[in-house]
């Protein structure tokens, strides 16, 4: 995409930045995610935010190729001293933060300091696919599920100490922490977040809130937006969040499982049709190109080692290539809805984690179901019960070196991604990979644990 007009968005910013100096913010906080997973960030104080949509901030390319403990590898594109980007915000995103007075947040894109769009920018990869399938007169309506485990203490601590003793889904979980979850709420309220619904999970400390679906990049800019809140609230309150896949090896772990649902003109595509549960020959197309590559996708929605501690039979984590009606074992779930309810129906990816760049995630997902559609895909037959009872069904990989092989092969994913981006993901996973080559599994949940 072309870097857009910016005396028109100094303009804005302009304006921008009255108004937020008049609410006493002092800060801006600008964010993008990088191939590891992590939310980095430069701010600005408020009286530049003007400066910073006419000229950008400059930061690093390098940071695309630094691993989950800041540590860096090289790819053919990406890597060393040398380069600089621009940064510059999305002033239609731009958030006042409700658990950080004096702040607020906007995410970015990245471009070259010539202004050509920067290859490797995971959030402008994920427009592009949406805009690909815009071209087709398809939209996407995308959401995440954030799950986090809520504990005690500094997360360099050993012990692992959670706030809470009640049991799994459990009301008396959410009387122990109900001024907690209260004050996320109105945090993600006070910044125009429509929860859908938050409560209770299965492990010791573990929550989940689900947010309205949006379009693929606003869905991808709320996952960072809700998990930085839930940070903000838990500080505030003397606890740690952590998202990430595992906080003890061998219990069930955090996912973030991403809804998705398709529509033109006439409505909602996941209904209304002659296929499986009433999906239309194009929705069965799309989610088939889905399911058909779920084995590369995994390397960006599983990113981590700790990611295949999670994904386990029979712990409702998606561990298998199939799909099936309500199935919380299958790897791809479809909901119908009620019938009444035209939005309801959609299909959920189950066997992403919160260590993913939410961007790479809708923009892969994206580009697999488009190339289902191009090659007219249909579903197999749907998965009823535990995979393991029927024996039949594929395990998706076991280990990230797994998914990295699937992922390598991809000519798909590499063709969406670009060379840049596709190099940068595969120089970051091995790189991960053999930072843990040899762990433990408890040695990997704690690493992990601590950066996300």
């Amino acid at each position: 995409m072309e870097r857009p007009d910016r005396e028109r968005a100094e303009s804005a910013a302009r304006q921008e930045a009255a108004r937020l100096t008049a609410m006493d913010i002092h800060g801006v906080a600008l964010t993008w995610v990088d191939v590891a997973g992590l939310t980095r960030v430069k701010a600005v104080p408020t009286a530049r935010l003007p400066h910073a949509a006419r000229r950008g901030v400059g930061m690093s390319p390098s940071f695309d190729v630094y691993l989950t403990d800041d540590s860096a590898v090289v790819s053919p594109h990406i890597g060393g001293p040398d380069g600089d980007l621009r940064l510059f915000p999305d002033l239609d995103r731009l958030t006042v933060l409700a658990a950080q007075p004096g702040w607020a947040w906007a995410p970015v894109d990245r471009y070259e300091q010539s202004g050509a769009p920067y290859g490797a920018c995971q959030r402008q990869f994920a427009r592009r696919m949406t805009e690909h399938a815009a071209a087709r007169g398809l939209r996407l309506r995308m959401g995440f599920e954030t799950e986090w485990v809520v504990t005690r203490g500094d997360l360099t601590e050993t012990e692992i100490r959670y706030p809470c003793a009640g049991p799994a889904y459990g009301m008396t979980r959410l009387v122990e922490l109900s001024d907690y979850l209260r004050d996320i709420l109105e945090a993600l309220a006070t910044q125009d977040v429509e929860v859908l619904q938050i409560h209770p999970e299965y492990s010791p400390g573990q929550f989940e809130v689900s947010v309205a679906p949006t379009d693929p990049v606003g869905a991808a800019d709320l996952a960072v937006l809700v998990r930085e809140t839930i940070r903000a609230v838990s500080a505030r309150h003397g606890l740690t969040a952590s998202f990430a896949p595992v906080v003890e090896a061998g219990s069930v772990g955090s996912g973030a499982h991403l809804h998705l649902s398709l529509w033109d003109e006439d409505g909602n595509l996941c209904r209304g049709g002659d296929g499986p549960y009433g999906m239309t020959e194009v929705c069965e197309a799309f989610l088939a190109g889905v399911l058909r590559e779920l084995p590369a996708l995994l390397a960006l929605g599983a990113p981590t080692p700790a990611g295949y501690l999670r994904l386990a039979p029979s712990q409702w984590a998606g561990a298998f290539q199939c799909w099936g009606l309500e199935n919380r074992e299958a790897a791809l779930r479809f909901i119908t809805g009620a019938p009444d309810d035209a939005s309801g129906a959609n299909a959920e990816v189950k066997c992403f984690d919160a260590a993913a760049n939410p961007y790479l995630v809708v923009g892969a997902v994206t580009a697999a179901g488009l190339a289902g559609i191009e090659a007219g895909l249909t579903l197999p037959p749907p998965v009823t019960g535990d995979p393991v009872a029927t024996g039949r069904e594929t395990r998706l990989p076991a280990s990230l070196p797994e998914a990295l092989e699937h992922f390598s092969r991809s000519a798909l994913l590499r063709t969406a991604l670009g060379d840049p981006l596709f190099e940068a993901v595969v120089a970051v996973r091995r790189g991960e990979a053999a930072l843990f080559d040899g762990a433990a599994p408890q040695e990997i949940a704690d690493a992990t644990r601590r950066r996300f």
